[in-house]
């Protein structure tokens, strides 16, 4: 039987971020698997928490508790681990400081090295801001990372991915019952418009195309599908001031910060870890033409291995069995080399 364990928290004391500081910073994690195995990160991505981690776990899929201690990690500004919506005053709501890929990775190493004791890790693995953050990793400890797999994600966050980032975030924060994060009930206006501006690229083209009507018939139009599937997703799952913060971290990732340097391809070939890059041919988010990019400035330490799907971004997060059993046997494939 799989050892899991319930969702814990850890509490740094005042932890310094990029927007300024937290006076108790909190990073809420869950285990699976035994310990004295080797170790494996997944993070969450956005719109994630932690128990939506699990379509990637089991021994039937990528990541099997029988041969590895597995550990997922709340992103600050998801709900669970510290965020506007449940820090108390003076950094409440809108007053909570803007936080970086690098302060997460700094408090989830504190959790590994002082807590569970983990003297290296075998990989780390993520979709979308988790794959952000599988980058962030062999970039800001070298020697802790063997291997990293980025699915659906990107070393810097690239400008036409900002431009998108801009659209959701215009239509919260500009919403009639926004009230400039000081909202007292849902803003419902506003995370409605984020919903459905969040959707826009979400799926490939063909996806969209080849669909109709959606998921096989569940939804008996577009307009459904937006309210059920996007609407309703954020509006029963999300804080307005956890949405906007969480985007930023995304909005700002880049690693070459890192070393305050600005150096994309320096920091791309610095890195020593062996790597698995899996972006979707359809991807609209992170394209694959700019992880062609990376992958050749990361030398010979790195493999780029494209997922042919239709699902476009999605096609990283679980959305369907087909493009699941291909990442599971290329993550499987890749850990055990």
């Amino acid at each position: 039987m799989t050892e899991v364990s319930p969702i814990q928290y850890y509490h740094h004391g005042r932890f310094k971020v990029a927007g300024g500081v937290l006076p108790d910073a909190i990073t809420a994690y869950q285990t699976f698997g035994d310990i004295k195995n080797p170790c494996i990160v997944f993070p969450t991505c956005y719109g994630g928490k932690l128990d939506s981690q699990e379509y990637m776990i089991g021994e039937d899929k990528a990541l099997q508790p029988s041969k590895y201690f597995i550990v997922t990690f709340a992103l600050f500004s998801n709900g669970e681990s510290s965020s506007p919506s449940n820090t108390p005053a003076p950094y409440n709501g809108p007053y909570f400081p803007a936080v970086s890929y690098e302060d997460n990775i700094r408090a989830q190493y504190t959790v590994l090295t002082k807590v569970l004791g983990i003297k290296k890790l075998h990989a780390v693995i993520g979709f979308s801001m988790g794959g952000q953050q599988a980058y962030y990793w062999p970039a800001m400890y070298p020697d802790y990372v063997e291997r990293y797999i980025p699915i659906c994600g990107s070393a810097k966050t690239s400008p036409h991915n900002k431009c998108f980032l801009e659209g959701p975030k215009a239509a919260l924060s500009a919403s009639k019952d926004f009230d400039n994060g000081h909202y007292k009930t849902v803003p419902q206006f506003g995370i409605r418009a984020f919903g459905r501006a969040y959707s826009a690229w979400a799926y490939g083209q063909t996806w969209f195309r080849n669909h109709q009507y959606l998921h096989d018939g569940k939804y008996a139009d577009l307009n459904s599908f937006l309210r059920e599937d996007w609407e309703a997703g954020f509006l029963e799952g999300w804080d307005a001031n956890d949405l906007l913060t969480l985007l930023d971290t995304w909005y700002t990732g880049d690693i070459s910060t890192i070393h305050q340097e600005g150096d994309i391809v320096k920091s791309l070939s610095s890195i020593k870890a062996k790597g698995l890059i899996m972006p979707c041919k359809t991807d609209l988010y992170f394209p694959p033409e700019d992880s062609e990019i990376e992958v050749s400035h990361l030398g010979n330490n790195a493999k780029l291995v494209v997922i042919n799907s239709v699902w476009g971004h999605m096609a990283g997060g679980g959305s369907n069995a087909e493009d699941d059993k291909f990442i599971f046997e290329e993550v499987k494939k890749f850990l055990s080399e």
